[in-house]
């Protein structure tokens, strides 16, 4: 809960810089960050809620006084990835989704709605593909009526010649689940760490 209160800042902040023009990046440092999240993390339940209540309406204030042209403003993630103010919703839908899993108080991956895992699957297999030592898998997602290729470049590159790749089956939520490194999947490889 406290992750969530401080990326509810985090993001807040780079709302305000695609208002205002004035750089403001999400976190200081990643330490600064770390920092943040085990100053408030031993805060009392009743607080921790508060926190998050608040600075969850905040960031949904700040985003709703965006401009169509503010929405285009260009800021960077945590990271230091460029992207449009408009992709801060989904940043923070995103957050709000796998950590109500990492909670363990009863939301599971089979709980994210259907188009989140989607868009999940389509950011996670790209982000994972492009780094390095991540295994070549065809993933079948047995509820979906698409497949998916993590590692070995974009899905129209030729087989490589040491065969066609392995290939996981299981539902879409299930490989976000393994994908993200909130469940597991036996007989699949590790995949690299996301994120």
């Amino acid at each position: 809960m406290a992750h969530l209160a401080r990326n509810a800042e985090a993001l807040t902040r780079l709302v305000n810089w695609a208002r205002t023009g004035v750089e403001t990046p999400m976190y200081p440092s990643r330490e600064a960050r770390a920092a943040d999240i085990a100053a408030s993390a031993d805060h009392p339940p009743q607080r921790l809620r508060a926190e998050l209540t608040a600075t969850a309406a905040d960031l949904d204030d700040a985003l709703v006084a965006l401009t169509p042209e503010q929405w285009r403003a260009e800021v960077r993630s945590a990271l230091g990835r460029p992207l449009p103010a408009a992709q801060v919703p989904w940043m923070r839908i995103r957050e709000v989704w796998l950590h109500a899993v990492d909670l363990d108080a009863g939301a599971s991956v089979a709980d994210v709605p259907d188009g989140v895992v989607d868009l999940l699957l389509d950011e996670v297999t790209a982000t994972l593909s492009a780094t390095d030592g991540c295994p070549t898998v065809e993933l079948a997602p047995t509820d979906r009526d698409r497949g998916y290729r993590l590692g070995g470049g974009p899905a129209t590159d030729p087989v490589p010649v040491d065969g066609p790749a392995p290939v996981v089956a299981a539902p879409a939520a299930a490989l976000v689940g393994w994908l993200t490194g909130r469940t597991t999947l036996p007989g699949a490889p590790e995949p690299p760490r996301w994120l």
